[in-house]
């Protein structure tokens, strides 16, 4: 994924990658830290909260509007499930002026029922619906699996 951020930002001095918290913030900084292997890219982290179960009105980043605006950003979380979280991500950032706006995910599930999409992602998994998957991020153990 960081050698996929890095090919479309080839251009770019300087790239926002906004995490939504918990999981999707972690990943955040874990593609900032192996973007910075690879490139020459000044990469800025910030954090979008966010109630997941009632998004509306409840979004905040922890960056100002002047730091983003005419960036190029990316948009992570860790699980693409019905695309609920990602799109009200979206939406926050559809009245800054952005260079380029894409999206990432860890997983990405197939379950949309929200016309978003993720332009970055470590694997499609096809699941059921009864399925659920989980994401760890504990200390030198990471982990994705079905339960």
């Amino acid at each position: 994924m960081a050698f996929q951020v890095y090919e479309s930002n080839v251009g770019e001095k300087e790239v926002v990658i906004a995490g939504i918290l918990e999981n999707g913030f972690v990943l955040a900084k874990k593609l900032k830290a192996e973007i910075e292997k690879i490139a020459p890219l000044r990469v800025v982290l910030c954090e979008v909260s966010m109630d997941k179960l009632a998004p509306i009105g409840t979004i905040a980043c922890s960056l100002e509007v002047s730091k983003i605006q005419d960036k190029s950003l990316i948009l992570v979380d860790d699980v693409l499930n019905s695309g609920t979280t990602l799109i009200y991500g979206v939406q926050f950032f559809l009245n800054i002026p952005l260079k380029q706006f894409k999206t990432a995910v860890l997983v990405d599930r197939n379950h949309k029922k929200y016309p978003v999409k993720a332009d970055f992602k470590g694997i499609s998994l096809s699941t059921s619906l009864n399925e659920n998957v989980v994401v760890s991020f504990a200390k030198n153990n990471y982990s994705v699996f079905l339960q």
